[in-house]
């Protein structure tokens, strides 16, 4: 597996919004019902990602990763409405991607991506029983803020939980 980085493009949003569907409906399965999943199919994602992109484009990063041609996975950053922070809005793996190291590339890019913004800290939002992805925030060197908020996925009560991480040390963890 060869892995590429680059930004985005407008061709790149339908394949984004299929793998974000993908991702959700795999890490979000025990947390809320699969089916709900079903309802909001992959191209209600993909009109979601060309409508967010059109508004946010010159404020936010949209990153892709890539093993050939295939899109495999991607992040997103931008400002926060977190006091003195950029957010970590998301990294997505097609499934079949997790556990390959394409996430740490992504975080790793991320991060870098996120210091351009001038702030002291980078946060980010994951769900509460989301567990392979606290435990792939912590190993990123990400720690929980204190900070939680309830929210809905597919119209389902869940609570998601802020983490933090220094922008200030440009090692990476």
């Amino acid at each position: 597996m060869t892995v590429s980085l680059r930004p985005a493009t407008d061709t790149d949003l339908p394949a984004i919004g299929t793998l974000h569907h993908r991702s959700r409906a795999a890490a979000y399965a025990h947390l809320v019902d699969p089916a709900s999943f079903d309802a909001r199919g992959a191209e209600m994602m993909a009109a979601y990602w060309v409508e967010r992109w059109r508004w946010e484009r010159d404020t936010h990063r949209l990153t892709v990763a890539l093993d050939g041609d295939e899109l495999i996975g991607f992040s997103y950053v931008g400002p926060s409405e977190t006091e003195g922070a950029a957010e970590l809005y998301a990294i997505h793996l097609d499934p079949s991607r997790v556990g390959t190291g394409v996430g740490r590339l992504l975080m790793i890019d991320a991060l870098e991506a996120l210091r351009a913004y001038g702030k002291d800290r980078a946060v980010l939002w994951v769900l509460e029983g989301n567990e392979v992805a606290r435990r792939f925030y912590d190993r990123g060197g990400w720690t929980p803020d204190g900070a939680t908020r309830d929210d809905t996925v597919n119209d389902q009560p869940v609570t998601h939980i802020r983490y933090a991480h220094s922008l200030q040390n440009s090692a990476e963890h």
